[in-house]
């Protein structure tokens, strides 16, 4: 049975990006959201070892959270991240992995920007659109693209802080991507401390 990805996130609102430069960092940060209660984390491809810190996350991860590969732009990439356990896909892009994703049984939240974008990313078999950078239209931005488009589910992505959050969800979206005002530098060596208490923050506040 194919993994519902649009329902996961209208219920669960927060994706958690984490994006860094150390894998045993990335793998501390992915298991350390988990534990505080966030279900979607995705682990983007740009962060050294992310194959591996994508099956570590998954062998450590609570029944019922999900975690995916984002920055996923080929079909052997695509291949790749399966291989490692990922249980969705992310891209930046209306890329070829789209395509790919989809034909494997991956449910893929698939980046655009621009009307034509978010329609050729559906057409193209992604689940759900992901509106990135989201913060260079804000909400308002969002809103007027679900206007023609009411039937694609959206998740807002890039420069999402706690403060725009309710905006967002207040415009449409099923949920929204947080990568740096959530993970801070938790992925790089950071303080696991501090990313506990932002976790807290954005979890209340979509809660």
């Amino acid at each position: 049975m194919t993994l519902d990805l649009t329902a996961e996130l209208a219920g669960t609102r927060l994706l958690a990006v984490i994006r860094g430069t150390d894998t045993a960092a990335a793998i501390a940060t992915g298991t350390t959201l988990l534990a505080e209660g966030v279900r979607v984390v995705e682990v983007a491809l740009t962060t050294p070892g992310a194959l591996d810190a994508i099956a570590a996350i998954r062998a450590a991860a609570p029944a019922g959270s999900l975690v995916g590969a984002g920055t996923v732009l080929t079909p052997a990439a695509v291949a790749d991240v399966a291989a490692a356990g990922a249980q969705f896909v992310v891209t930046p892009a209306v890329v070829d992995s789209i395509g790919a994703a989809a034909r494997r049984g991956l449910p893929v939240a698939a980046g655009a920007l621009t009307p034509t974008e978010a329609y050729a990313a559906i057409q193209q078999g992604a689940a759900v659109v992901k509106l990135f950078p989201a913060s260079l239209g804000g909400p308002a931005y969002l809103k007027a693209l679900r206007d023609p488009f009411p039937d694609i589910p959206f998740v807002a992505v890039g420069g999402v802080g706690l403060a725009d959050l309710p905006g967002y969800l207040a415009a449409g979206a099923i949920a929204v991507g947080v990568g740096g005002p959530l993970v801070g530098d938790a992925a790089s060596g950071g303080d696991l401390d501090a990313l506990r208490e932002r976790a807290r923050s954005y979890l209340a506040a979509v809660s």
